[in-house]
């Protein structure tokens, strides 16, 4: 799915893969879940009475920061990271994955530190507007950038499957429909990114809902696309060898 190759149909697809190592398929899953567990932290966080058990999300974001640190670090500072060419992938799934995995590690270490004082904090929405206040810059430039990189994906038709890819590869002939698809999963994170800022001064109004709204279903899609990759990558992989 990710593959973003426009290849010729009448020639056999030989790939070298010691040139093209590929690992955005545990990075989908990675990112998906980390959406799904902040729009369910989010939610315990504006209920009153709600449990958080505060090491279990250190946890949770400690496992998943480390996985998008490391691949999206090694994704950004290697030029290019496959050798047959496509730079682009390097900002479009790196830098974004190692912006969240540092954001979800820093969450993991406040968790696990100071996680009890969230906990029994009297007015919770107030506690969190006063840590990810300032960060909330970033992130809402983090969704701008998840603009960019869905108005790239459109402009100039990326993220087609190669046919040689099982399942993805059925849309090879018609790049606008994953183009279409991709571009408006980077769309509604970067919609929930650019609202953030808002919605940690209206913790229960509109905005937070919205924001919710836009990264569970980016998050679940991610999550499941992910998955599937295993089995798409590891079929061509198996096809262009």
């Amino acid at each position: 799915m990710w593959t973003t190759a426009h290849l010729a149909a009448d020639a056999p697809l030989k790939i070298n893969w010691a040139e093209m190592p590929t690992y955005n398929t545990i990075m989908a899953v990675a990112a998906g879940a980390g959406l799904l567990l902040t729009v369910e932290l989010g939610r315990r966080l504006v209920a009153p009475r709600a449990v958080l058990h505060t090491e279990g999300w250190a946890l949770a974001y400690g496992v998943l920061g480390t996985i998008l640190t490391l691949t999206g670090l090694h994704m950004t500072l290697t030029w290019p990271l496959a050798a047959g060419g496509f730079p682009f992938d390097n900002i479009i799934f790196g830098e974004p994955a190692l912006a969240f995995g540092v954001l979800m590690l820093f969450a993991a270490l406040l968790l696990w530190k100071r996680g009890k004082l969230l906990e029994e904090s009297p007015d919770r929405p107030a506690h969190v507007k006063g840590l990810a206040g300032p960060i909330s810059i970033f992130i809402l430039g983090m969704g701008l950038a998840c603009f960019a990189i869905a108005a790239a994906g459109l402009w100039y038709e990326l993220f087609a499957a190669p046919e040689q890819e099982p399942i993805s590869g059925l849309l090879s002939g018609h790049p606008m429909i994953e183009a279409t698809f991709i571009s408006l999963l980077y769309a509604l994170v970067g919609v929930g990114a650019v609202l953030f800022p808002a919605a940690l001064n209206t913790p229960a109004g509109p905005i937070i809902r919205a924001v919710g709204i836009c990264w569970a279903v980016a998050g679940a899609l991610f999550l499941i696309f992910g998955a599937l990759n295993y089995f798409t990558h590891i079929g061509l992989i198996v096809n262009t060898m």
